[in-house]
């Protein structure tokens, strides 16, 4: 055997136990990476779609044409953020002041009601994959320290056997070892980034769709009162 061993060398000569603690690293790494491309161009597509819409919004377009323009995204399943908030609560408003004729309380009351469900629906999409990246992130150090010990204990049992106890002899195990550790931190550390950076474009966005709903809440309920009023 020559006096260095390279890394895969190490991985390849590791006990069961211990290949089968990094291949768990190893899988949980490659889905969180994944997880982590996946939601970054989510969340680059919300936020540019959040400036797009609020734009078409604020622009002064007719309510009606803004909601009929959209129809095909819709069909398509491709709306998504406060576009969402905006055709539940347009769509519910103009149904319940058909149906209940002046009741504007009312009318109002179901149109919030509306709102506030498609606003859920749109959180738990912004929040998908973020309880894996929080998993990974706290359970992989743990996971590569008990193959770890568990291959350091291998490495002093097998050394208790042998007739000359030197460092050479159990250094090969304790480096084999070391390696699950490290991979446990290879996994852990990007997805704990990810997670932390994500939660906040998650809040940043959710608070953004709370604002517009409230705005949109206020023009509708400005509506509402002037149909009663005239």
């Amino acid at each position: 055997m020559s006096g260095h061993l390279s890394i895969l060398d190490l991985i390849l000569n590791a006990g069961p136990l211990v290949q089968a603690v990094m291949g768990i690293l190893l899988i949980a790494s490659v889905l969180s990476w994944t997880m982590v491309v996946e939601r970054y161009f989510y969340y680059s597509s919300a936020k540019n779609h959040l400036r797009q819409f609020e734009k078409q919004f604020w622009s002064g377009m007719d309510l009606n044409q803004l909601y009929r323009g959209g129809n095909g995204k819709a069909d398509a399943g491709v709306a998504m953020g406060v576009e969402s908030l905006f055709r539940a609560g347009f769509k519910e408003f103009t149904r319940l002041r058909q149906s209940l004729g002046a009741d504007a309380d009312a009318v109002m009351e179901g149109t919030q009601r509306a709102m506030r469900v498609a606003l859920s629906k749109e959180e738990e999409k912004l929040e998908s994959r973020l309880p894996f990246l929080a998993t990974v992130g706290s359970t992989s150090p743990y996971i590569g320290l008990f193959g770890t010990v568990w291959g350091i204990m291998n490495s002093f049992r097998g050394l208790a056997n042998a007739q000359q106890a030197t460092l050479a002899t159990v250094a090969p195990g304790i480096s084999e070892a070391l390696i699950a550790t490290a991979m446990g931190l290879f996994a852990a550390i990007p997805a704990v980034i990810a997670y932390n950076r994500y939660s906040s474009i998650v809040d940043s966005l959710m608070s953004n769709y709370d604002t517009f709903a409230e705005e949109f809440s206020s023009i509708l309920h400005r509506q509402a009162h002037k149909k009663t009023s005239t």
